[in-house]
């Protein structure tokens, strides 16, 4: 919890030695959430109330916001932390993240959630719209979505307490919580996702391809490159392929330039060193409809193009289409394929679905520049960099595949993560903190858990490991 004392600021709050003693009035807690998503419009909404009603102690947990303007009429303590507030607070405010819902309802309260709103630019998508929707009709919470309406469902809340406090709670605490919205979110998100074996459309020969770039970040493997690029060339796409080469942190190589009906480019990365970077380099130099990805290493195998593409210009709403693989590791070839056509953001909680491998994507590039965002350059070692992105989309819209071995992936020791443990671990809390989801979806978060402590055990950090494996059971 993260509220400062208000003798501290410039503004005109009232001195602590002035304000009511805990007790004599209700205790509003607000909490705005401490990702980095700003949220100032419900710190204003916290102020305006607190300002407003005098009678009315609020608690502020602003994380990384702006504090609040703490007016006349703003209390805050320090102990015992967010859960002891949620525990003595009247009403409980909280944005529309799962985990701070979870909290407050596993503190016996019915939250009133504000949900960010991209419109605003408070968040990138609206899935914390969607999300705090699917909850209110489901009766799990009361949501917010203007002052006026955040002011009276305060004001029913303390003046009708028994609407807004829940029959039953756990002593069990966050952990039960967390495992009963598991099952919550299996039928809130899971029920709304199309059927996993919806048909895919059939490749047509009608004209109006799509010209697709093919993006292929590169570093020091010369020989491998040359093979994906070949590759490329061959697909047998009636459209327009273009294929864009960025070096990352080596000198580019302008001799794979080449133009005619499959041209070449090459780049150097000019944004955050690493593989997102490198990816979000082309993303940005491309000018074509749809973009995929292609690890130097990998080989677009025949058909693959074709057969995405066909989803995509029958179903304008489809963003990303992925295909099966097939690894080589050690002179062996094995298929791995997702036998299913539809994938929704669930099933990406639960499972990381290593089917869906990042030189199987091909997308609609706008879905990234103006809807989720590019590849995130900010992910500790840039260690599932796709997995994240594979999410995000999820959020928007199913992730559609076909399930045919289209691409073959190359297994070997030349892994940039081999030996990187510690960035791994570091990588991977990141992932939990980013998306709370998985706290409420138990065999997901106990997934990524175990995965945490394997790398921590595996970087020598005993403690950290059994930590993190207690996590996991």
């Amino acid at each position: 919890m993260t509220g400062e004392d208000p003798r501290q600021r410039g503004d005109s709050a009232r001195d602590r030695s002035a304000a009511p003693a805990a007790g004599e009035h209700p205790l509003v807690l607000v909490a705005v959430g401490t990702d980095h998503h700003a949220f100032a419009r419900l710190i204003d909404w916290a102020d305006g109330y607190a300002l407003n009603r005098p009678d009315v102690r609020v608690l502020v947990q602003h994380g990384a916001s702006a504090a609040p303007f703490a007016a006349e009429g703003t209390a805050y303590f320090e102990r015992g932390g967010l859960a002891a507030a949620m525990g003595e607070a009247a009403a409980v405010v909280t944005h529309g993240g799962p985990a701070t819902i979870v909290e407050a309802r596993d503190a016996g309260h019915l939250p009133i959630a504000v949900a960010r709103d991209p419109e605003l630019r408070e968040h990138v998508d609206d899935h914390q719209l969607r999300f705090v929707g699917r909850l209110e009709e489901a009766g799990l919470v009361r949501s917010c979505s203007s002052y006026q309406q955040f002011c009276a469902t305060l004001d029913k809340a303390l003046a009708q307490p028994e609407d807004f406090r829940l029959q039953h709670t756990s002593s069990a605490g966050t952990t039960a919580a967390a495992h009963r919205a598991g099952r919550l979110i299996d039928l809130l998100i899971g029920a709304s996702d199309p059927q996993p074996h919806r048909p895919l459309p059939r490749p047509s020969e009608k004209a109006g391809w799509p010209a697709v770039t093919a993006i292929v970040p590169t570093r020091d493997r010369p020989d491998l490159l040359r093979q994906t690029l070949e590759h490329i060339r061959e697909q047998d796409y009636p459209g327009t392929v273009r294929t864009l080469v960025v070096f990352d942190g080596t000198d580019p190589d302008r001799s794979l330039e080449r133009g005619g009906g499959r041209p070449v480019r090459v780049l150097a990365n000019t944004a955050a060193p690493g593989l997102a970077g490198a990816r979000n380099t082309g993303i940005l130099a491309a000018e074509t409809e749809l973009v995929a990805f292609c690890d130097d290493d990998d080989l677009w195998l025949p058909g693959k193009l074709r057969a995405q593409a066909a989803v995509l210009r029958a179903e304008p709403e489809t963003e990303l289409v992925c295909c099966g693989i097939r690894v080589a590791y050690d002179g062996t070839e094995s298929d791995r394929v997702l036998h299913r056509s539809t994938v929704g953001f669930a099933d990406l909680l639960r499972s990381r679905l290593t089917e869906l491998h990042s030189s199987t994507f091909l997308l609609r590039r706008d879905a990234l520049l103006s809807g989720c965002g590019t590849v995130d350059e900010e992910i500790p070692g840039g260690y599932g960099e796709d997995y994240e992105l594979l999410l995000r989309l999820a959020r928007r819209a199913p992730i559609r595949n076909v399930s045919e071995p289209l691409v073959r992936v190359l297994w070997h020791r030349r892994s940039y993560f081999d030996g990187r443990w510690q960035t791994i671990a570091t990588a991977l809390r990141w992932l939990l903190t980013a998306y709370p989801e998985f706290r409420l979806v138990p065999r997901g978060y106990a997934r990524i858990a175990g995965q945490v402590a394997f790398a921590e055990a595996a970087a020598g950090r005993r403690g950290a490991a059994m930590e993190w494996s207690a996590a996991a059971l």
